[in-house]
This record gives structure tokens, sequence and C-alpha cells, in this order.
């Protein structure tokens, strides 16, 4: 990912007539494999995934490209937070940024794990999906770990709740099904002019990008030892003489016994949570990057406007 667009500043790009352009919200319960979809509609990793739930926090956008008919179709996928019952103000920011994803979409896409399918968080999203004037399609993902029977009649209980436009099974892991879910999101996007350039595949800056693909290692490499409500925060993006990039970055946790799982003995853990998100970043972001982390305790991060901002979420009461 090289484009140097400012940061969430859309910009037009040269078109053939008759190019369409449009919107698609993913949307679903937690943990229900939307950011691997994201990434796979895209073609490359623009948003983080995670065994943990709740992992995706700002609306990333995925920019897939296709093609119909000759005809140039760009879809901007919103790649909302996993939609469930806020209690704290991060929970609340998350579910709001969730449903202003979906908001003026020309599709919403709602993605059903069909083995976990958690249905004291999906039953509410149904039932607020049915009111919804977008166009809804059905996605039922893991065909690759499920049995065909248990998935159709699903896809047949769930279509009784909510007008759904089409149904499609699918594997966000493995891929399969995904071509003929993007053909028919291709074809549902209206004519117009391409919103980025051709190259672009995320309006998110690059700064937060690499905060995510940090915070993805603090959740891979920590799994159940290091809770939910840890932040990484951005604090210098700089492009050195040589072209290599400096990225300093800032992790918080709730707790000094956080603080001391996140450093690791003698430091070890720290550097390997490093090690591994530099790797990604440069195979990302195709140059050599210098990744400086430090642990900050702060008991209250979760009430700081500041840190909300910085991971691209708005301020919720």
């Amino acid at each position: 990912m090289t484009d140097n667009t400012p940061e969430n500043a859309p910009t037009s790009a040269t078109t053939s007539p008759g190019t369409r352009c449009g919107m698609v919200a993913v949307i679903g319960a937690p943990n229900a494999g939307k950011s691997t979809l994201v990434n796979q509609l895209v073609g490359q990793k623009v948003a983080i995934t995670s065994a943990k739930a709740q992992t995706t926090r700002a609306r990333m956008l995925g920019i897939a490209l296709h093609e119909l008919d000759g005809a140039g179709v760009q879809m901007i996928l919103v790649d909302t937070p996993g939609i469930f019952a806020p209690r704290r103000r991060l929970d609340r920011a998350m579910v709001s940024a969730a449903w202003e994803g979906a908001e003026a979409a020309d599709a919403v896409l709602l993605l059903v794990d069909p083995i976990k399918q958690r249905r004291h968080e999906l039953e509410p999203l149904l039932e607020a999906l049915a009111n919804r004037p977008e166009r809804k399609i059905l996605v039922i993902n893991k065909v690759d770990r499920s049995k065909k029977e248990p998935m159709l009649a699903l896809a047949q209980d769930l279509a009784g709740k909510v007008d759904f436009a089409e149904i499609y099974f699918v594997s966000a892991l493995t891929g399969d099904g995904v071509p003929e879910l993007k053909d028919a999101l291709a074809g549902m996007m209206p004519e117009g002019e391409w919103m980025y350039p051709e190259d672009q595949v995320s309006d998110a800056s690059e700064r937060l990008l690499a905060a995510e693909i940090t915070r993805e290692q603090l959740y891979q490499q920590l799994h159940e030892e290091l809770p939910y409500d840890s932040a990484v925060r951005p604090e210098k993006y700089e492009v050195r003489k040589d072209g290599s990039i400096e990225i300093h970055q800032q992790i918080v946790v709730a707790r000094e016994t956080q603080r001391a799982i996140v450093l690791g003995k003698g430091g070890s853990r720290i550097k390997q949570i490093g090690a591994a998100a530099r790797k990604e970043l440069s195979e990302v972001l195709g140059v050599p990057v210098h990744l400086y982390l430090h642990v900050k305790q702060l008991e209250n991060w979760a009430e700081d406007k500041e840190i909300f901002e910085e991971m691209g979420l708005d301020w919720v009461r």
C-alpha cells in the first residue's frame, strides 16, 4: 500500500464510460469473519483479523475492483465493528460506528457464522435490519467447516425474518464462493465515477493501519492473557531519506499487571510483538520499517476522548 492520499480524502480517478461505484456495508455479530471477508474481496490485507471477538474498532474501508460486462466497478467495503450489546463507552462508540457504516450503503451484507451463530447478538441485529431500506444480502460463512443441511436450515430461518435480496454461502478463509459473491455485489453498484484512485485499496491512513497491525499481534501472541481493554496509539510516522519508514507507537493498558504481561521477562514479549508487526508492515508498505514500541499503563484510557479519535472512533456518550 503506497498511496499518498491525505487521510480520509477521497480522490476522483479517471474512469471510462459506464463505470460503477458504490458502497457495501459488511455487518454481523462479533467474530463472524467480516475482516477476513473484506480482505478476500479486496485481494489483500486491509483489515486486521483475530480469533478474539470485537477486534475491529474503526470503520476500516477496503476498496475492491471488479469488471462487469466490460465496465470497471469500484466497491467501497465498510468493514464495521461487530454489533453487540454496548456497555462501556468503547462498546457504544464501536456500535455507533457500525450503524453509521450501514447508512446510505448500496447494499448491506450480513455475515453469519453457522457454527457459533451467537443468536443472542444476531437476533437484535435481524430485528434492526428488517426495517432498514438498503438492499440486504445474507452471507453464510465457513462452508469449509459446516454441514450443508444445518446451513440451509439456518439460511431459511433467517430469510423468514428479513427480506434478503440474495443468499450466498462462502468461506472467507479459503475464498470458496467469494468470486460469485463479488460478481453479485458488483452488479448492485450504481453507475458513477470512481471515488478513489485505481491503486488505492483502503482509506485508512498508513499510520492507523500500522497501529492496527501491531494490535493484531498483541491479540495473536497474548491470546487470553491480555484482556480486550488495550489500545495502540500512533505517535510518530515518518518517511526517512532512504525511503524507509520510522514508526513509534504506544501500547496502552489499564493495569500495571497487564503492562508486565506485554513487556514479558526482560522485555522478551514486546520484542517478539514488535518483530512480527515490523515484518508484516514491511510487506504491506513495501519498504523497510523501523518500529519502536513502548507500553504505558493508563487506568481510565477508555474514557479519554483523544485516544478514541486516534483510533478512528467518534466520541460517544
